[in-house]
């Protein structure tokens, strides 16, 4: 393990910084920008959550989460890079980490959507789905768990 690196991976859950996250995914981000923390946080627990970390302080400087069954499917999703540290090669690190550590698991399929990053992912293995298959979606009321009886973070 390189050592003299400025960025270190983590697919520890205890290492995630849920106020940093939350303010990355609420601040900096087209699909989640009025997400309220209560969502975040639900979504962090029923995730496999990673993180690429500053070695000199633990900031947490970049996040991902993987929703998955285990066995035969997972979604990547929430993948955000602090827009000030972009272009260090952070996104890579984190996508490094994560492959590797759902590779294990001999999943059939892991999804993805992308409005602007098509390169960084292509670049490990994701592709444009044609398999033949007609990929559909059930919308839903989008306001995730009620604050009041949630029982996240409790």
């Amino acid at each position: 393990m390189i050592t003299d690196q400025p960025f270190e991976f983590s697919a520890d859950p205890a290492r995630i910084d849920a106020d940093r996250v939350h303010e990355l995914i609420s601040r900096h981000t087209y699909w989640a920008k009025d997400r309220p923390r209560h969502v975040m946080d639900a979504a962090i627990a029923g995730s496999r959550p990673y993180g690429v970390y500053r070695r000199t302080t633990g900031e947490q400087v970049a996040f991902a989460r993987i929703v998955t069954d285990g066995a035969t499917f997972a979604w990547l999703a929430d993948v955000i890079v602090d827009p000030e540290l972009r272009g260090q090669g952070i996104g890579k690190l984190l996508m490094e980490g994560v492959v590797a550590d759902i590779e294990p698991l001999g999943l059939r399929r892991t999804a993805l959507a992308t409005a602007d990053a098509e390169g960084l992912y292509a670049r490990y293995g994701w592709r444009p789905l044609d398999d033949g298959y007609t990929w559909m979606v059930l919308p839903g009321s989008g306001t995730g768990p009620r604050a009041e009886t949630s029982e996240v973070g409790a």
